[in-house]
């Protein structure tokens, strides 16, 4: 996570993360904006701004009086958007550095502990 992106899309990326690792499935109630501004120690302005933005992408529906929920969907979505999002804006930048350096795909560790 970049610290010199705007806080609410630095939280906008935690609620990503969340919703692609299971923590909050489609359907499922997210954290009040109180609830996460406080557990994020943000202001509850920029975290109505983060969901904001997720509801303007259909990902987040607001149910009045009751709360916001992932929409259906949105988790096959996040994904795919995650995925192009990697793909045409991080990968190119790691393919250059491996090639300047000189580590091929074969060099990379094939699991997680590196």
């Amino acid at each position: 996570m970049s610290e010199g992106k705007p806080v609410y899309l630095r939280l906008r990326e935690i609620i990503t993360a969340s919703i692609l690792d299971g923590e909050y499935q489609d359907g499922d109630m997210l954290p009040s904006v109180r609830a996460f501004a406080a557990q994020q120690g943000a202001n509850p302005l920029t975290v109505a701004k983060a969901y904001q933005s997720f509801q303007d992408d259909g990902l987040v529906v607001v149910r009045r009086g009751i709360g916001m929920f992932v929409a259906d969907g949105a988790t096959r979505r996040l994904h795919n958007m995650e995925r192009t999002r990697f793909l045409q804006q991080t990968w190119p930048a790691i393919a250059e550095h491996m090639r300047r350096i000189g580590i091929t795909i074969q060099d990379l560790p094939t699991d997680q502990s590196g």
